[in-house]
């Protein structure tokens, strides 16, 4: 009898559309559980684990600790990007999805500073940690598993699918929050905020499932089968492509910027200095979600058809335009005009810029370190683009009395670094992500694998 098993449909490998989906939902659970820090921060946590302290104290306070997870971001995005190139994209996705919903769920349990005195903002902060090294190591392996089964006539749209899952995470939150936010402020606050949070013990079991039906991605697995798995990926991508990853930073950054502050910072400037409901602003951060989720992969399918850098500099010039618009919007004291202000922002300007950058940077980079290359690109310079934005807005805002206008000012040159790094970086549309990376320098350092 032959010892040879008959392949069985379940052995087919799945359709890049399948893949772009599980990379699409599970992207979305771990940055639900990253934005929920991010919504509370701005209406809880000062009040429950920082009210030893008055005021303005206790929210830049409550915005420091969730700059902590960007920092955090950089170390996980090296030590899964490293193991990603080295063992595999799908392992460390599923990884990190643990890593996340349990960091998640224990800042659901953790007890108040009523209740156990300074510990309770020092397990804050270190949960807060975990959770970035967690979405530090996720960024890179996601966009992969959508960017490397897509082809290549569709890799900016099935790409994109990563890419919803920011967003899409953060409508999540908004929505959880918005709906706790129903109870009475003494309900909220006592357990209906601690919900939100618990919830990600159901989406981590959805999210790992989704991810184990998903195989290694094919330009992994070639690396593996010619032998050419990196043994340092962070040093070769230094050493081969210093100028890509550079540039690719300064790309993100408007990214990073236009997120935070739609998402963060203005949720808490209209319920702190405007003194205006919550819910105004949660609404339109809802609906400007909303748009974005499905703009992304919208700009994501434009850029297949007229590439790459047409669509990113088309949303960020937006960016740039509306800086001051947007500004005077947001601090109008009119609930239409702060709604029209985050749909804009979180989904006319982050849409566009968002929707082509995973197919982009994913063709900038070598496909033996190019999980290392996104990771840090994107969590290092997401420390100042995305981490410290709600921080240096709150400041921008006491130097302008209250108003919006320095901040509106940053926002300009935010764009126009982006601009300019998007300037000097090629056009990648189409290329062959076997052979990038490979036509401008010896080939490095390879580790031979045994067969």
């Amino acid at each position: 009898m032959s010892r040879h098993r008959v392949k069985s449909a379940d052995d087919a490998p799945p359709s890049p559309r399948r893949v772009a989906v599980a990379a699409s939902v599970g992207a979305t659970i771990e940055w639900y559980d990253f934005f929920l820090y991010g919504t509370a921060a701005a209406v809880v946590f000062d009040k429950l684990y920082f009210n030893g302290l008055d005021g303005p104290a206790a929210q830049f306070a409550a915005f420091v600790t969730f700059a902590v997870g960007f920092f955090a971001r950089p170390v996980g995005g090296i030590i899964f990007g490293h193991f990603g190139d080295r063992i595999g994209r799908k392992q460390m996705l599923l990884l990190t999805l643990l890593i996340m919903g349990i960091g998640t769920a224990l800042i659901g349990l953790l007890p108040t500073y009523d209740q156990i005195g300074v510990w309770a903002p020092i397990a804050l902060v270190v949960l807060r940690v975990l959770q970035g090294i967690g979405v530090g190591g996720e960024y890179g392996g996601a966009v992969l598993l959508a960017v490397e089964y897509a082809p290549a006539k569709q890799r900016g749209f099935l790409g994109s699918f990563a890419h919803i899952g920011v967003p899409g995470g953060l409508l999540l939150a908004a929505i959880a929050f918005s709906v706790a936010g129903l109870l009475p402020d003494e309900a909220f606050l006592a357990w209906g905020w601690r919900a939100c949070f618990l919830v990600s013990i159901v989406l981590l079991g959805i999210g790992a499932y989704i991810r184990l039906s998903v195989m290694e991605t094919p330009a992994f697995a070639k690396v593996q089968e010619q032998r050419e798995v990196s043994r340092l990926p962070l040093k070769d991508l230094v050493r081969r492509q210093p100028k890509p990853l550079l540039l690719g930073m300064g790309t993100r950054f408007i990214e990073g910027f236009t997120f935070n502050l739609f998402s963060v910072y203005l949720l808490a400037y209209v319920v702190t200095n405007l003194e205006l409901p919550r819910s105004w602003a949660l609404t339109g951060i809802m609906v400007g979600a909303t748009v974005g989720t499905v703009l992304v992969p919208l700009s994501g399918a434009l850029s297949d058809r007229v590439g790459r850098k047409p669509v990113y500099r088309a949303g960020a010039w937006l960016g740039l335009l509306l800086a001051f618009p947007v500004a005077a919007m947001a601090q109008s004291e009119s609930r239409a005009l702060i709604s029209a202000a985050l749909v804009l922002g979180l989904g006319l300007v982050y849409g566009l810029v968002y929707g082509p950058l995973a197919a982009f940077w994913s063709e900038l980079f070598e496909t033996r370190y190019r999980y290392t290359a996104l990771s840090t690109l994107y969590q290092v310079s997401g420390v100042v683009a995305s981490g410290l934005t709600p921080l240096i807005a709150a400041w921008l805002v006491t130097l302008g009395d209250g108003t919006l206008w320095w901040v509106a000012g940053y926002n300009v040159a935010v764009a126009a670094i982006s601009l300019l790094s998007a300037r000097f970086l090629p056009e990648t549309r189409g290329i062959d992500l076997d052979t990038v990376g490979r036509s401008d320098a010896a080939v490095p350092d390879r580790e031979e694998v045994p067969a």
